[in-house]
């Protein structure tokens, strides 16, 4: 999940909508992404558009892009239930 050095340039993370449903995502500046999304515009995420709030309740870090994306699309395969109980055991940290 990390490097030796600490270089955790890649966030995964899960978003609760404010309908209860989960969105995952990954990004090398998740402060930025996170203003995108609520930004509503082309650079947030179209699924987004449909919700008026959400937060941030997960989050791992990783060194490399493709870390980061191949974590992204395992958590996606994920159902809803098996996703909850990974929000459940762990807080985001930033």
């Amino acid at each position: 999940m990390t490097d030796p050095k600490g270089a955790n340039n890649f966030t995964v993370y899960i978003l609760r909508t404010n309908k209860n449903t989960l969105y995952t995502g990954q990004t090398n500046n998740l402060e930025r992404r996170l203003k995108e999304h609520k930004s509503h515009t082309a650079k947030s995420a179209k699924y987004l558009y449909l919700f008026s709030s959400f937060k941030l309740v997960y989050t791992e870090h990783y060194s490399t892009r493709v870390d980061a994306m191949r974590r992204e699309a395992e958590l996606k395969k994920l159902t809803k239930a098996k996703k909850e109980e990974l929000v459940a055991t762990h807080s985001p940290t930033k």
